[in-house]
């Protein structure tokens, strides 16, 4: 069965969120875990394109993301962050940082959606309430 373009984009950052939480989870570098999963992936060159671009904005500027998650969820400390919603934000905003040409409103609908597949009941509003503060900031003349 082929997938549409968005399908196959939502996949690409599910990757991208299952990369980042595997790093989160065991300490590897992201560079690292993605290059052990590349291959079992079998992803088209598009998606290879956007997972690639997406975890080497995480791997280069990951201070800057974790600075713009930790000012955006004022009262959760990073640590306290549950995993899943912690790779999704991350994954999110490394978008928002690294690929300007995607629309902010799109990586946030999609962060939502990964985050309610993966996380608790309450993370597709959480992840949308931080998200929405860090891409106004990153990206005021979308809103």
């Amino acid at each position: 069965m082929s997938r549409g373009p968005d399908s196959a984009r939502r996949h690409a950052r599910e990757v991208a969120f299952r990369v980042a939480y595997q790093s989160d989870l065991t300490g590897d570098r992201v560079a690292d875990v993605w290059e052990s999963r590349r291959e079992e992936e079998r992803l088209s060159d598009d998606q290879s394109q956007l997972v690639g671009d997406v975890l080497a904005a995480l791997e280069a500027r990951g201070t800057e993301v974790d600075a713009a998650l930790r000012e955006a969820a004022e009262k959760w400390p990073l640590e306290r962050l549950a995993a899943t919603d912690r790779s999704v934000l991350r994954t999110a905003i490394a978008e928002l940082m690294g690929r300007a040409g995607t629309p902010a409103r799109v990586v946030l609908d999609e962060a939502i959606e990964i985050a309610r597949r993966y996380g608790s009941e309450e993370s597709g509003r959480f992840v949308n309430g931080v998200l929405d503060r860090v891409a106004r900031r990153l990206r005021p003349a979308e809103f």
